[in-house]
């Protein structure tokens, strides 16, 4: 398996080349040559599968060049440690939980996948490697604590201050060892571009070997079709149409599960969830593609205005709008409609969910009320806890903090300001 660029001016590379490189050399992001679809059986039978034999077997084609199995499987059982269940809201919704991991967010999956890879990479090499990272929240902590102590590998993970909760900023600020954290003066999306620019700073890469833990990078972001899978083995027997809402961001996540869909999972649709950063809602109405700066919200790990994965939904549609809308829609939503159906949920269900689920809740009821036949599952992509103010004050509920955060909430934080991209290359090679 070959991984390519999608601006298509750069070589073909391996799994382990791609991960290493981050981003292709033309600045496009990797893709897969191919994407082979799994036999009917895996699906008929999933139910009687391990979450680790199903994460296996999506995985393996993408991989198996650069991890051999018994690497493969060791990985997943590292990885793979936690539970990831759909819980019922009501009788055609479900939400799929995936904060049970250790910064209690979907993206302990994706981070703990990268960093053991890179970790076997980088076994019996003398090169030391620096994954660098943007962060508009969950990233930061999911990284730093996947790449704790890993040898070889230095971490440096941007964000935007006074953007992420405190909570979120504990999680990437605390840990030391290999871990450091800049605080940078703008949004999200000046974070990223930031890290983009030094992938592509010949002075820089003479010096530093850099690899990025965004979902830009490809072992980042293709273990985030696992729990799509899990989800549907969940709830296959529920024998309705299945559609899937995600709360989207970097559009990241819900790109690996349309990947899962064209591994032959059978699903009818997919929602993407946004708060105001709207750019792939318009996107989807004008069919033009107009990044913009991103607005703050109480769905910080969302404020993204120019996301990067979105070239790869298109892609998966062979840049056909009218097929995408087929298959996929994104909808917007106020912070004030965030917060109605916070309350909502809780009226209704009993459920305490984050700002973020709740994004993704209104996506799904939205394309439910013209296609009330379909069994729904949103994404909780979050521990309502990361979120304490928001969800406290729009609740009128009081948390109980878990030990996952507990252990951080008395550490002193460390994070070094930056404001410019100057400033980011002189810190990577003082």
């Amino acid at each position: 398996m070959n991984y390519y660029s999608l601006n298509n001016s750069a070589p073909k590379v391996s799994f382990k080349e791609a991960v290493i490189n981050g981003i292709a050399p033309d600045r496009g992001l990797y893709f897969p040559s191919e994407i082979i679809t799994l036999p009917s059986s895996f699906f008929e039978e999933i139910t009687t599968l391990s979450n680790h034999e199903i994460a296996f077997r999506a995985i393996h084609q993408f991989v198996k060049a650069d991890l051999p199995e018994p690497v493969l499987k060791e990985i997943l059982v590292q990885v793979l440690d936690f539970e990831f269940p759909v819980v019922p809201i009501d009788v055609n919704t479900g939400t799929l939980e995936l904060f049970h991991g250790p910064t209690m967010a979907f993206k302990d999956v994706g981070a703990r996948f990268m960093a053991q890879c890179l970790g076997y990479f980088s076994k019996n090499t003398s090169t030391e490697v620096t994954v660098l990272v943007a962060t508009s929240g969950d990233t930061g902590g999911a990284v730093a604590n996947g790449f704790l102590g890993v040898e070889g590998v230095q971490v440096v993970i941007l964000y935007p201050e006074g953007m992420v909760s405190d909570i979120q900023e504990r999680q990437l600020t605390t840990l030391g060892q290999n871990i450091s954290a800049l605080k940078v003066a703008g949004t999200f999306d000046d974070c990223q571009k930031m890290v983009k620019t030094a992938f592509v700073d010949a002075e820089l890469l003479a010096a530093k070997k850099l690899t990025s833990a965004n979902s830009i990078n490809v072992a980042r972001w293709l273990p985030q079709l696992f729990y799509f899978l899990f989800a549907f083995k969940q709830a296959k027997q529920k024998g309705k149409e299945m559609v899937f809402a995600v709360p989207s961001g970097n559009f990241g996540n819900i790109c690996a599960g349309m990947v899962a869909q064209k591994l032959g999972m059978p699903v009818k649709h997919f929602i993407a969830a946004t708060n105001v950063n709207d750019t792939v809602p318009q996107f989807m109405e004008t069919g033009k593609y107009s990044p913009k700066p991103s607005t703050a919200t109480i769905s910080n790990a969302m404020d993204v205005g120019d996301p990067s994965n979105f070239i790869r939904i298109q892609h998966l549609y062979q840049n056909n709008l009218s097929l995408l809308q087929q298959m996929f829609s994104s909808y917007s939503f106020s912070d004030a409609e965030t917060k109605t159906a916070m309350k909502e949920i809780y009226k209704d269900a009993n459920y305490i969910a984050d700002p973020h689920g709740a994004v993704g809740y209104l996506g799904l009821k939205k394309y439910q009320s013209t296609h009330p036949e379909s069994y729904g599952i949103f994404l909780e992509t979050a521990h309502p806890v990361k979120f304490l103010n928001i969800v406290e004050d729009t609740l009128g509920v009081s948390l109980e903090i878990p030990p996952q955060i507990q252990k951080v909430m008395d550490k002193e934080k460390y994070a070094t300001s930056i404001t410019t991209y100057q400033d980011l290359k002189a810190y990577l090679l003082k």
